[in-house]
């Protein structure tokens, strides 16, 4: 299959390497969306469609070493960090070949050979890891960074706070990036945040932080770069606070979005469309022409036709498996 996400490399990403992420994750998103009312799909999903900037602005920052821990939304993340698309079908489907053998779905999908240290369950479950993986490179002098995606609704767990505290006081190489897609599952921001900025709780512990649109792609770029930058070369965390809602609802198959305003989705979809804001500055300034984007279109479309054919095919994972990376013998 065509590689999706060059992300891997450490070369900056180019305009149609940038756009070639994106796209992937929507269609792998939207395609999902479509199949998991089908009950081929096992578990628990949760799209990140509407969202895709902040992970393809981050990781496009990130080394093939780098690390990153994601929240139970870890589609983009994985995709981003260049996990493969069939493989991460595979798993969704809970089939044999899946990045996790089939036995994590959705909710727990990790590829440590591409820094993904995995999606998570538990809210802000992945920010301590995270925060172990950045001191580890700190004490083995790697010069790796570790980012901790992390939802609005997460961060009043006592992890996150707990993890800030730790990160300021060792120094440590993390970028928390907070992703405030305007909801705690059906709880607005105003209501389980009262109105506070993410930023301001991490500035008052010395880190620095920045709120940015998560819906433009080349600023949460740039606040990555710096970001990155600091973490690596040994100042210590950053925490970016991204913003930008989510398309579908909370979880597949479980909310029909009536907690949103009449109309919401529909002018996010029209006016803050990450995606469409990114083609309309890259067209307007001959980054990228019609044919370019629509080879890349079609291409990714192939790619994620050929996952979900694969998955449906797959065997399921076999039964003697069944215990394998369940226990470690010390």
């Amino acid at each position: 299959m065509t590689s999706p996400p060059s992300t891997k490399s450490s070369h900056e990403p180019s305009i149609a390497e940038v756009y070639r992420v994106l796209r992937t994750i929507r269609e792998f998103e939207e395609r999902v969306h479509e199949e998991f009312p089908k009950g081929e799909i096992p578990g628990a999903v949760h799209l990140y469609a509407g969202q895709e900037a902040v992970a393809a602005g981050v990781c496009a920052q990130l080394r093939p070493d780098d690390y990153i821990a994601s929240t139970h939304r870890g589609h983009g993340h994985a995709i981003a960090k260049g996990c493969d698309i069939t493989a991460m079908m595979l798993e969704l489907y809970g089939k044999a070949g899946g990045l996790c053998g089939g036995k994590g779905g959705s909710m727990h999908i990790a590829d440590f050979d591409r820094g993904m240290l995995g999606a998570n369950g538990v809210a802000a479950g992945g920010v301590p890891l995270a925060l172990g993986a950045a001191l580890s490179a700190k004490v083995r002098g790697s010069g790796q960074v570790a980012v901790a995606f992390v939802g609005d609704g997460g961060v009043n767990q006592g992890a996150f706070a707990e993890s800030l505290t730790l990160a300021a006081v060792w120094r440590l190489p993390v970028v928390f990036v907070v992703e405030d897609n305007g909801y705690a599952q059906a709880t607005g921001t105003a209501f389980h945040l009262g109105g506070m900025d993410v930023a301001a709780r991490a500035t008052a512990q010395g880190i620095p932080a920045r709120v940015v649109d998560g819906y433009d792609v080349f600023a949460v770029r740039a606040a990555a770069a710096d970001a990155v930058r600091r973490a690596r070369d040994g100042h210590g965390p950053a925490l970016l606070e991204c913003r930008a809602q989510r398309f579908f609802g909370h979880m597949e198959g479980w909310d029909q979005q009536a907690y949103r305003g009449a109309g919401e989705v529909d002018r996010i979809r029209a006016e803050h469309d990450c995606i469409q804001l990114f083609l309309d500055r890259v067209t307007a300034e001959q980054q990228l022409d019609a044919a370019q984007i629509a080879a890349i279109d079609a291409s990714v479309r192939q790619d994620v036709e050929r996952a979900v054919a694969a998955a449906r095919s797959a065997p399921d994972p076999d039964v003697d498996s069944l215990l394998t990376d369940v226990y470690v013998n010390y």
